[in-house]
Order: structure tokens, then sequence, then C-alpha cells
């Protein structure tokens, strides 16, 4: 495995964890990551790349080794301000290539449609959006909110590290056993009672009770100047989200017509952790659209 460095950068208030690969005169390449993952989730994708690169990847703020804020619920607009952060304090000057994943793709795209200025090339992948609300489902959205708080929220301890390794091929079948044995060592760590807990903050479980607007969003896509590179898995599943398959299909083709610049590519035999299941294939198409 190519080695990386921890660094601890205070930004926005959390003393905020970043992962780097590669020379750090090199060309930059930002990756962020997806809900309940880190950092350190990129690490095979770099190990497939073949040209010299530096590569950053934070832990998002209340995941692996970042800070978490004392909150009892996350909200989304905090993750693009940290990302606009990241950017100002490592690339204050020149526009970046940019590499989200699921939750972090659709944090970088609405980055890119707000910020359009500050960024070179986007590479989405999975990130394709929430599912689409109405206003008559605000009330319902609040009460459960309310409900939420008065709990307080907990992520199961594991065994040992090999159980959390478990877990992670369970859900990702085609997860191979290093990878997972890897991961398991990024994604936990033991407490003093001998159990693995997530590297995750609790509070994550909660709801928010902002309704997700799909036209905003779409406003902001459509803002994009940068050549956007929109990666799918044939095998993924990400669509459950957004309705039935055909449905999530048509309403993922709807959205992804409000980008100005983009071009496609589904990687086969992978699911939504594509960038685990089949990193050779991606840092392949990765390094052909930023060349």
């Amino acid at each position: 495995m190519k080695p990386s460095r921890s660094e601890f950068v205070a930004l926005r208030g959390l003393n905020m964890h970043f992962r780097h690969w590669g020379n750090p005169d090199a060309p930059l390449l930002v990756m962020v990551h997806g809900w309940m993952d880190v950092a350190a989730s990129f690490q095979f994708v770099v190990d497939c790349l073949a040209k010299d690169w530096h590569i950053i990847a934070p832990d998002w703020r209340g995941f692996g080794l970042t800070e978490y804020p004392k909150v009892e619920s996350y909200w989304f607009p905090d993750y693009v301000a940290d990302l606009d952060a990241i950017l100002e304090h490592f690339s204050p000057e020149q526009p970046v290539n940019l590499l989200g994943h699921s939750m972090g793709g659709n944090i970088a795209m609405i980055y890119a449609g707000v910020r359009p200025e500050r960024i070179a090339k986007l590479i989405n992948l999975e990130g394709f959006g929430m599912p689409m609300t109405q206003a008559k489902q605000a009330p319902g959205r609040y009460r459960k909110w309310l409900e939420e708080l008065r709990q307080v929220p907990t992520l199961r301890p594991y065994a040992s590290a090999e159980e959390v390794a478990a877990r992670l091929q369970k859900t990702n079948p085609r997860l191979r056993d290093d990878r997972a044995a890897f991961l398991a060592q990024n994604w936990a760590k033991e407490n003093p009672n001998g159990e693995w807990e997530l590297l995750a903050d609790p509070a994550h479980k909660n709801s928010s009770p902002l309704l997700y607007h799909v036209d905003e969003v779409l406003q902001c896509w459509q803002n994009i100047s940068a050549p956007v590179f929109w990666v799918e898995a044939n095998d993924t599943d990400i669509w459950r989200m957004i309705g039935s398959k055909e449905e999530a299909r048509a309403e993922i083709d709807r959205r992804m017509k409000f980008i100005p610049n983009m071009r496609t590519e589904i990687v086969m035999d992978a699911g939504h952790m594509l960038h685990h299941d089949q990193p050779e294939v991606l840092a392949k198409l990765i390094e052909e659209f930023l060349a």
C-alpha cells in the first residue's frame, strides 16, 4: 500500500483530520468520502493511480478522527461550508480537482455550483442526491426529529476488528478479506473495554428536520462550470433511496440533464462502494478524465 500521513487542522471550530498521500509538490486531487465512511476508504484507489498525485482526503465532521461537534443532529450545509474552508486552506489561489463519493459527491456537486470558480474538474461517484420531498411532509419530519432528540443515539460496539470486517463484508459481499481488514482498522477503534467502536458520531442517526429541496439542488448543479465525470456502479442499490428502480432511473436521468458539461461511465461488477470493488478500473478512469 502507498503510505499516507495524517494531519490535523483547526477549521470552523473543529480539529479536522486529513489523510495525505503522495508528493506535496505533485498535482492536487481532493477526495471526500460518503456517509458512515472515512478518508482511509480511498486507499485502494490511491494504490492504483499510475501518476504522481498529492491526494488530500478529509474525515468529515463527526466521522473518523475529525473532532465531533457538540450537536444533537447534523446540518448538511455545514459540510458545504467545511469543504469551502478545506479548499481555502489547502489551495487558496488555484481551483482544484475534486472527487466525491455518495454523500461526498452530493456535497461536491452543490459546492461546485455555488463556487464554480474553485473547481477545475469534478468527479462524482454515485452522488445522485436524496429523494424528492413535498411541503406536506414538513410537520411529520419536524415531529420525528423532536421525538429522536428525546433519545440518546448509540452505535453498537463490536467484539473485535475481525467482527467489524465481517460487518463490512456483510454490507458489501464483494469486499476482499484483506481490504475489509484494512478498513476495519480505520473505520473503528478499540475502546478501554476491548470492544471496537465505529469512528462515527451516533448523532448522525438523528434525522434532519429540513426537507431536501431537489429544485434548489438542481439550480446549483446547473451553475457548475467545471467538466463533470459522473460515475455509477452497474450493481448499485443506492436508487432505493429515491424510489423503485425504474422510478429512480428516470429521476436520476432527469437530474443529470441539469449538468452543463458532463461525461458518464458505468463501472461493471461493482456496487455502491465501487472504490472498494473496482479500484483498478476506477483509478484508470480518473486519470484519463484528469489528463
